[in-house]
């Protein structure tokens, strides 16, 4: 059967059940029924407030997450410089007391070698025709220490003293003669160019007869110093033999 409505504007309304229908509510009639403005003000402040808000909770709690995994990996690094530190400390304390221990035995050895060095020197400065009658010294540390340095010789350290390098301050007194006026200046220019030796300066000298020859008496000033390390060569005190 087929039904005609006649008149206009007239909807049929459809039967209660006949669907489900979805629909947002009117904001419009809502916002319409707000008559104070300063409500509408702070209820949009406290959305954005509270928006906001949550934003810097998860924000910060997403930096403290990262600042946790770097305390964390700080933690580590820490605790191994601390063993490398401590370790370190460990052998400066060992270095010191090597350090303490040579200083010990280079103030025993200071004196030690001296007499050998400067007659070695001395002796291989010797040209041809040339005697020594004496040898004094005053300063070292043996039992021709604190001798009595000959007439001329001036100022001399006392016994035990040190110069500026630690080393002991030991003057040197030859007194000998020479057939050779030029053996005498050789002597003085050998002595000048050993490295253990210094400040070689001629004290006195004079012509004089012995054995009815006339001969050539001289006294020469000199001052002992440790070489270059270059020039100084070590052997061992004993060796294995096959």
């Amino acid at each position: 059967m087929i039904e005609i409505n006649l008149l206009p504007g007239k909807k049929k309304r459809a039967a209660p059940g006949a669907g489900f229908k979805f629909a947002l509510p009117d904001f419009g009639g809502l916002i319409a029924t707000i008559r104070n403005p300063w409500l509408i003000a702070a209820s949009a402040t406290s959305a954005v407030v509270i928006v906001g808000a949550v934003l810097l909770f998860f924000t910060q709690t997403a930096r403290l997450r990262v600042a946790e995994a770097r305390l964390d990996a700080v933690r580590v690094e820490k605790r191994r410089f601390d063993a490398v530190i401590a370790q370190k400390r460990q052998s400066e304390r060992i270095r010191d007391s090597l350090a303490a221990e040579i200083n010990i035995i280079r103030g025993i050895d200071a004196d030690r070698y001296v007499w050998p060095h400067i007659l070695d020197q001395v002796t291989k400065a010797l040209p041809p025709y040339t005697w020594l009658t004496g040898v004094s010294a005053q300063g070292v540390g043996t039992g021709q220490a604190g001798a009595a340095p000959p007439p001329g010789a001036g100022n001399a350290p006392v016994a035990g003293a040190t110069d500026s390098s630690g080393t002991p301050a030991v003057r040197v007194w030859l007194t000998g003669v020479t057939v050779d006026i030029q053996a005498y200046t050789t002597f003085l220019r050998q002595l000048a160019a050993s490295p253990w030796l210094t400040d070689v300066s001629p004290a006195t000298s004079s012509t004089v007869i012995e054995a009815d020859r006339p001969v050539t008496a001289f006294n020469v000033s000199l001052r002992y110093k440790v070489a270059d390390s270059v020039y100084i060569r070590t052997v061992p005190l004993a060796r294995s033999v096959r």
